[in-house]
């Protein structure tokens, strides 16, 4: 505003209160924050839902290639690596907040689970500790990490009210072998996104009064704590490690819950979504749904875990899938080649509609967890997305499946979050 502008409306004010003087000038009060600036709070009443999304394309970094779908989206300089984009891309980052708003979520998971050693650690650990992480696989994964935390700046930027939860990972054993700085790999990426989180609130997920990390341990876990398998190490980690404790709200998260009966709350052949045991509190990545299917582990019904709250036990998580892999993949007899395996569940039905994903939110609305998520925005590539539409489970605009994907989620969020509202006023 100029000068002469700001002198104008001085003026104007002195001349209005003048005139008259039975009329007191009143402070205003403050504005509220906007929720874009503030933490989003989750107690035992909350209903969020999340979108799992990965910042891992670029330019160095992990490309499209051997994907079965490209994103309709597109970078000029991921043109030499066969098309796609770049993670980074302000264009890029900006269209993608534009959906995942568009769809009624409140927030993302930030996923920077692989490698995370040869990441974080320093190059003497990793020639001692990690041999086939070489200079170049190295290089690349740095490249993953940095545009994860690129979408902490970014999405403020933008002012967007989405959130962000980071994804740590805790695949390796090796994550908890101290470096010569004294730091584990754990450490270390709990700090890169400690760092992020402090310099972002806007961005933060706060759950038991805590900023909210997860952890992801893969796929299947040892139940029993006696063979001191990895999740049972990183829990006693956290505990010898208040300072971390007493800071952030750590959970873990596997994947494929459904087909460990080792881990469930009952035993016994399943007829309907299935409690994790309270021992374990995993939440899920991912889950298998295919209730009719015929082979010895069928039926698959997806996982869900309580938890006691203030207004009583309440659904914790509970995640959704647009399609999901059988026992032994996508393909049956080779893993990525057709025909489909007998108890996949596939992302279209003969209708060409989404059956998958909206059998996995029938459930969403019965359980009307604390955490929904969905599985999945953007991973694309291989081994976990399989050979055409059907065994991918992305979500994000793309040549297989166009906007089809977005629209059926935006439409079951919303049946949804009027199955709470619905439920709420009896």
């Amino acid at each position: 505003m100029s000068a002469g502008k700001v002198a104008a409306l001085a003026l104007a004010a002195t001349t209005f209160f003048a005139a008259a003087p039975h009329l007191q000038a009143q402070a205003l009060p403050p504005s509220p924050p906007s929720p874009s600036d503030t933490p989003l709070v989750v107690d035992g009443h909350s209903h969020v839902v999340v979108m799992e999304y990965e910042a891992w394309f670029g330019p160095h970094a992990v490309t499209f290639q051997g994907a079965a779908a490209m994103p309709l989206l597109q970078s000029a300089d991921m043109k030499p690596v066969g098309g796609g984009y770049d993670s980074a891309d302000p264009a890029v980052i900006r269209q993608h907040v534009a959906w995942i708003e568009s769809l009624g979520v409140d927030a993302a998971i930030s996923d920077l689970t692989n490698n995370v050693a040869c990441i974080f650690d320093t190059e003497t650990f990793v020639k001692k500790y990690i041999p086939n992480c070489t200079p170049a696989f190295r290089a690349n994964n740095q490249v993953i990490r940095t545009n994860t935390g690129h979408l902490y700046p970014a999405w403020t930027e933008l002012g967007t009210r989405l959130k962000l939860i980071p994804l740590l990972g805790g695949i390796d054993e090796n994550v908890l072998i101290k470096d010569i700085d004294g730091k584990t790999a754990l450490e270390k990426e709990i700090d890169f996104f400690g760092s992020l989180l402090q310099q972002y609130p806007g961005r933060q997920v706060v759950y038991q009064g805590k900023p909210l990390m997860l952890i992801f341990l893969g796929a299947a876990q040892d139940p029993n704590p006696a063979d001191n398998p990895l999740w049972y190490q990183i829990r006693k980690f956290l505990n010898k490690h208040p300072e971390l404790e007493n800071k952030y709200t750590f959970i873990m998260m596997a994947g494929y819950l459904d087909s460990q009966p080792g881990l469930w709350a009952t035993q016994g052949i399943p007829t309907g979504p299935i409690e994790i045991n309270p021992e374990y509190g995993f939440w899920s990545w991912v889950d298998r749904s295919n209730p009719t299917c015929t082979f010895p582990t069928c039926p698959y019904y997806p996982s869900y875990n309580l938890v006691d709250t203030d207004s009583g036990p309440r659904v914790e998580n509970f995640t959704a899938s647009i399609a999901t892999a059988g026992e032994f993949g996508w393909g049956c007899p080779i893993e990525n080649q057709p025909p489909y395996c007998p108890d996949d569940a596939l992302r279209f039905d003969e209708n060409h509609s989404y059956a998958t994903f909206t059998s996995f939110m029938t459930c969403a609305r019965q359980l009307q967890p604390i955490f929904l998520l969905i599985h999945q925005f953007n991973e694309f590539g291989p081994p976990d997305e399989g050979f055409d539409a059907n065994t991918d489970d992305d979500s994000e605009p793309a040549n297989l499946w166009g906007y089809g994907a977005l629209d059926t989620i935006r439409q079951q969020i919303k049946l949804y979050r009027r199955q709470i509202v619905s439920g709420a006023s009896h």
